[in-house]
């Protein structure tokens, strides 16, 4: 391999900016083909209530109204799959709740899909789905795991006893037991991970079309991989894969959420199929609080066995996991992934976890930024911290003395995970010395003059990445002389047109402006695991790595009888094939205009299966200052050092770690998805679900410590979910630091608002 300007570890400006900021992007909702009607759901106001529909007539002959559906009229279609389903730890499968895609009789949660209506426009629409007739008998909900969990509880499903979708252990409970009986310290922490929604800027749209000719269906989506979808909408609408086209342009944000195939997909399509003509839904933002998949939401208890040298013996956990109403695609799994990096960068000896997923009436949990990785790191920090106060040990002397050591590599967790490579200790003295950490009595004292408080926090984390599924694609030399990168990963803002480029570049020798990166479409890539665990540089780009060099192996044979010269005798530079020291040289163009130039002689397809998960670590710390006035928490200093192996795009790696940063300081300052016992989403709307702004956040000071990674073939580490996994701990223990030396408070749960900030700083005043 060769460095180009480009290439690799460049920090190149983002090719595909221009275009979007110009308003030259291409989104679902964007597209309207010629003729196309408008799909309206009519969805459940109830958590929980028998229902029947009882008159549709009145809808059906609103003018511009093209068709009424409801349940039964979808009854041959199959239902949503869960395609992570969990085991009992006797190794029994807990029934699966049916997940149909419509309500048929009975809603699970507010917003559950009881009817559609499809009209010429979309206020059309709207009016027919509110003619609907509807008779409901509403029942009591339960929103609480643990209040789920109670005998006399009302049930979500029937098949899951006590609303328990499933019970599984992990890890070793007799040895952990054991350590925790001769253990010098034992200490104790219950955390909430709170429920969060993932508020990208691009709401879900769909867009169906079908061809009576040809008998094809195709999905126009927002997504973060067309190849599940493809494959999963095939199941459901019970025909062959290659029967439905789906593709997927530009697309605002995805975070996890945009992964799964939701109802309104399979229902638009068949509605384009029963009334010939594309149909059209887009969510509006009220949809997206009661009809996307939600996040975390787990309750966790966590205890740490110590020795007299504040030295980890054993973990053990009881992890409680809100799985809604319904379980979406990869639901159960989430807590349980989590649970497996539940020892984080620690050399913790043994473990012991319980993880169970409980059925409640609200909106399906499933993956959202970091799935279940964020969750284990939070609670595992709020630990330590906690043991350090305990054993009135400073928190950074006691991360030392646990992280395992480079020394230690390659390193076996209790939960069978494999760490190749690492130097945690020297990424958090690095990130200590960093944020002037040995100064920050003096800054205490400054703010303390100001009458304010002052905290900081700090996190270790580690989180494993783009494991299992393989990529095949292709790099192909056209016609103009440019190429073509055809990779199934899904962009969702991350950057791949430049990224995938610059691996391009770094072996032929092309502006990124000569590179075009396809991707969204089932048609043109004919497979891909898509966008998600942080996978489409560790997996995609290793992938066009090996394909561009195959490719100009490929074209130097093909310039060698041009050139008449031997190909170990050329070389690539500035665009050209050119016989090394000498003037003589071929364009791309030149050469794919060449009669030997054919099409398989243009196209280099290659594949990367990863032989384990990479696992980027690091170190976050966060200062904080509250006005004890007002309980108004506000970041004044922010400071990582990150482990993400080799770096493809500086440019593009601090990016991520900057929007990481800003949506986990968001769930630990203001995110929350609140319920009330009725099953009502309180935070349904922007106006009540709080997102932080810019003047929430600091400027970041970021800098790498890389360590290769020596799975990965480019010693790449996956970097998507990384900001989000390190700084909601950093946050909240900072704010923890704050409370405790100010005030003695030992516990806040997130989010930390000024509400909940000022009653803790309250209490301790008030009681003495």
């Amino acid at each position: 391999m060769q460095a180009t300007k480009f290439g690799v570890g460049q920090p190149v400006k983002r090719v595909e900016d221009i275009r979007l900021v110009t308003g030259q992007g291409a989104f679902a909702s964007d597209y309207s083909p010629e003729g196309a009607l408008h799909a309206v759901f009519l969805r459940s106001p109830h958590a929980h209530a028998k229902f029947a529909v009882t008159d549709i007539e009145a809808a059906r002959a609103l003018p511009g109204v093209r068709g009424v559906f409801i349940a039964s009229d979808f009854a041959a279609l199959g239902e949503l799959p869960c395609l992570a389903t969990m085991n009992n730890s006797d190794g029994s499968l807990t029934p699966l709740k049916p997940y149909p895609v419509m309500a048929d009789g009975a809603a699970q949660h507010v917003g559950d899909i009881v009817a559609m209506a499809v009209a010429d426009a979309h206020w059309q629409a709207r009016d027919a789905a509110e003619a609907i007739a509807v008779d409901w008998e509403a029942r009591p909900a339960v929103v609480d795991m643990e209040a789920a969990l109670e005998d006399g509880a009302p049930r979500v499903f029937a098949g899951a006893p006590g609303n328990l979708a499933y019970d599984h252990e992990i890890g070793d409970k007799a040895k952990t037991d054991a350590v925790f009986a001769r253990a010098a310290h034992a200490v104790r922490v219950k955390v909430v991970n709170p429920r969060v929604i993932a508020n990208f800027l691009e709401t879900r749209a769909a867009v169906a079309e079908y061809d009576s000719s040809s008998g094809r269906l195709t999905l126009h989506v927002g997504s973060q991989g067309v190849h599940h979808i493809q494959k999963t909408i095939a199941r459901i609408l019970k025909i062959k894969k290659d029967e439905l086209r789906v593709t997927t342009n530009d697309v605002g944000g995805g975070f996890g959420t945009k992964t799964f195939v939701y109802r309104e997909y399979p229902l638009v399509l068949e509605a384009a199929k029963r009334l010939g003509r594309p149909v059209v839904w887009r969510a509006d933002r009220s949809e997206h609080f009661v009809g996307d998949a939600q996040g975390r939401d787990n309750l966790t208890v966590a205890e740490m066995a110590l020795d007299e040298a504040g030295r980890f013996l054993a973990l053990r956990l009881d992890i409680l996991g809100n799985l809604g109403a319904y379980l979406s695609q990869f639901t159960p799994y989430i807590p349980y992934l989590g649970a497996t990096m539940a020892t984080g960068p620690y050399d913790i000896g043994a473990l012991h976890a319980r993880v169970r997923g409980v059925y409640t009436h609200t909106l399906p949990v499933d993956a959202y930024r970091g799935a279940g990785r964020p969750e284990a790191a939070y609670v595992l920090e709020r630990l330590v911290d906690r043991c350090a106060r305990a054993l009135k040990l400073p928190r950074e002397e006691i991360r030392a003395r646990n992280l395992v050591k480079a020394s230690q590599m390659p390193y076996r967790t209790p939960t069978d995970r494999t760490y190749d490579v690492g130097d945690f200790e020297g990424t958090l003295r690095a990130c200590l010395a960093k944020a002037d950490y040995a100064r920050f009595g003096r800054r205490v004292e400054e703010s303390r003059s100001r009458g304010m408080i002052r905290g900081v926090g700090m996190s270790s984390y580690i989180e494993c990445t783009a494991w299992d599924d393989p990529e095949t694609g292709a790099v192909v030399l056209e016609q103009s002389g440019d190429f073509t990168v055809l990779v199934g990963t899904q962009s969702n803002g991350q950057g791949h047109a430049t990224a995938y480029a610059q691996v391009v570049s770094e072996y032929l020798d092309v502006p990124l402006s000569r590179v075009k990166v396809v991707q969204g479409d089932t048609d043109r890539v004919k497979s891909g695991a898509g966008t998600g665990a942080s996978r489409s540089i560790p997996v995609g780009a290793v992938m066009v790595d090996r394909a561009s060099r195959k490719l100009a192996g490929m074209l130097k044979d093909l310039a060698a009888d041009k050139l008449e010269a031997s190909s170990r005798d050329l070389e690539i530079a500035d665009g050209r094939i050119r016989i090394a020291g000498t003037d003589r040289s071929i364009s791309y163009e030149e050469l794919a205009a060449l009669p030997a130039a054919t099409p398989e002689r243009r196209t280099a397809i290659e594949s990367f299966t990863p032989p384990q998960a990479t696992y980027p670590n690091g170190t976050h710390v966060c200062e904080v200052e509250i006005d004890p006035e007002t309980g108004r928490t506000r970041i004044v200093r922010y400071t990582v050092v990150d482990d993400f192996g080799v770096t493809l795009n500086p440019l593009l790696l601090e990016g991520q770690v900057h929007g990481g940063i800003a949506q986990g300081a968001g769930q630990a300052l203001m995110e929350e998805a609140v319920y009330d016992p009725d099953g009502q989403l309180l935070t349904a709307s922007l106006m009540d679900y709080c997102l932080p702004r810019a003047d929430d956040l600091q400027n970041f000071a970021f800098e790498t410590r890389n360590v290769p990674s020596t799975t990965n073939p480019m010693g790449l580490k996956g970097a998507g979910e990384a900001g989000t996994i390190g700084s909601t701990p950093a946050v909240m223990n900072a704010i923890g630091d704050a409370l405790w030396r100010a005030y003695g408070v030992d516990h806040i749960d997130m989010p930390a608002t000024p509400f909940s900030v000022f009653k803790a700083i309250r209490s301790r005043v008030a009681g003495g």
